[in-house]
């Protein structure tokens, strides 16, 4: 048996321990920095399975497990957060059913990209040690890419110090990969505006921190004219305040930006600076700026694309039954989205076109060859983060979607493992590729994770949520 039908065989023997990993953080749903439970799971399947689990500093939900010493060092990332309020019963699509109301959900499936994750990596280590091969596999579970967080500082602080390349597994509704730049750049800012506060009969003794906040949010509207038609911004006032007849001393704004590049990001950003430093002295207060995050835009490597690509052939979409068929079309009637059932059919490899919506993952894109494997795991058509797109993703729709994306991620890795030629042209088309672009993080070099992150909103929802947690014993046969 050569060593991309072994890896194959591993997954089809381990299909319900897969699709347990997946359903199992489905049930957990925890929104980013918060990922405890997951987190504990994803270590406790791969170190039976020999990997070496490690912490990455300010990260104590990240997972970051290898196996192997030598050469090539191929990673493996992607995310397993939860979104907020998108609880949502799983195969229920004639009505809004929360698990728990207003709880976080799945309300997009990253539940299934952490099944493919593991479900390949295992696959994988028993190739590497059944046929004796050189090189390390090394996972990158990341927290709170929902709130654009995490992998910019695991690239900055090192961790991707070593790797030959890269792939990153996501949920969508085919089976498909692309080359090229594929997303936005972006940032994630919060602007805390400082204020004396005063009753609410005597406001002229106070500084409205309130009043900062937003005079800061008209005033973005007011420079929007002045930014590139390519720019998306969105905010949020996060604390504003207590009650109101007492003035707020403190109050927060939250920022993203995004871009085509790193460049117009900035150009945001700095924009951005002096209008809230404008709204902090027109209302006597100050102001004090968070970069929570900040990122590239995404794209990957035509060698690894063509890699991808000759392995979704090989594996093929999954046989949907007519049941399952009934199941999206009730979700997309729901949702309203065109009613076009599960996809069946492969697609040819194309060039990306980049669209305005970001994902964390871009600096690692611009530091190595990197392959994008989309597995369907979810509806076609459907909303990300609306409560409908949780319907499917802890049903055999997901689990069917998961097992393929988990074939098709081992056997590209293998490729990778078992062809030095074929890496090393990854490595000279990357180099090609992003010729005359010099990377420098975004992220200020000082800048710390956000530990308490969604702290507040799991400890509400959490012990409401843990009669449903699905407990189950996960050991690979």
């Amino acid at each position: 048996m050569e060593p991309k039908q072994r890896a194959l065989q591993v997954i089809d023997q381990n299909i319900q321990q897969i699709a347990d990993i997946g359903d199992s953080i489905w049930s957990f749903a925890e929104i980013g920095m918060q990922e405890y439970e997951t987190h504990d799971l994803l270590a406790k399947v791969l170190s039976q399975e020999g990997f070496k689990i490690e912490q990455i500093e300010g990260f104590p939900t990240a997972v970051m497990a290898t196996y192997g010493s030598e050469k090539p060092v191929i990673a493996v990332h992607t995310e397993f957060d939860a979104v907020p309020s998108g609880s949502q019963a799983a195969g229920v699509a004639d009505r809004r059913q929360p698990v728990v109301k207003e709880a976080p959900g799945h309300a997009e499936g990253h539940n299934t990209n952490a099944a493919v994750m593991v479900g390949a990596a295992i696959a994988v280590k028993r190739v590497l040690k059944e046929f004796d091969l050189n090189g390390t596999i090394k996972l990158f579970g990341t927290p709170a890419e929902e709130q654009i967080l995490a992998r910019p500082y695991f690239v900055r602080d090192g961790y991707f110090k070593g790797v030959d390349a890269a792939f990153h597994p996501h949920v969508g509704g085919r089976l498909s990969t692309s080359w090229g730049i594929r997303q936005y750049a972006n940032m994630s800012v919060q602007y805390t505006f400082h204020g004396r506060t005063a009753h609410g009969a005597n406001p002229w003794l106070a500084r409205n921190a309130l009043d900062g906040a937003k005079l800061m949010s008209i005033g973005w509207d007011v420079q929007r004219q002045y930014i590139q038609p390519s720019a998306r911004s969105h905010t949020v006032i996060t604390d504003g305040g207590v009650q109101p007849n007492v003035i707020p001393e403190i109050a927060t704004i939250w920022f993203y930006y995004r871009d085509v590049d790193r460049d117009g990001v900035l150009a945001m950003y700095d924009r951005a600076k002096n209008v809230s430093q404008g709204a902090a002295q027109m209302t006597g207060t100050t102001v004090t700026e968070n970069v929570l995050s900040a990122g590239w835009p995404t794209r990957d490597n035509i060698i690894m694309a063509e890699t991808i690509q000759s392995n979704i052939e090989m594996v093929g979409m999954p046989k949907w039954t007519p049941e399952e068929v009934d199941l999206a079309l009730k979700v997309q009637k729901i949702g309203n989205v065109p009613e076009v059932g599960l996809e069946t059919k492969l697609f040819p490899l194309k060039k990306a076109v980049q669209s305005s919506s970001t994902n964390d993952s871009g600096d690692i894109c611009w530091t190595v060859p990197h392959g994008r494997v989309t597995f369907p795991a979810n509806v076609p058509g459907i909303r990300a983060h609306h409560w409908t797109a949780a319907i499917a993703t802890a049903t055999s729709i997901a689990h069917k979607g998961t097992i393929a994306g988990a074939k098709v991620l081992a056997a590209s890795i293998i490729d990778l493992f078992t062809n030095p030629k074929l890496l090393e042209k990854a490595k000279k088309t990357f180099e090609k590729e992003i010729a005359g672009t010099e990377y420098k993080p975004l992220l200020p070099p000082a800048q710390k994770p956000p530990v308490d992150l969604n702290r507040d909103t799991m400890e509400k929802y959490r012990p409401l949520m843990k009669p449903f947690y699905l407990r189950k014993e996960i050991k690979f046969v």
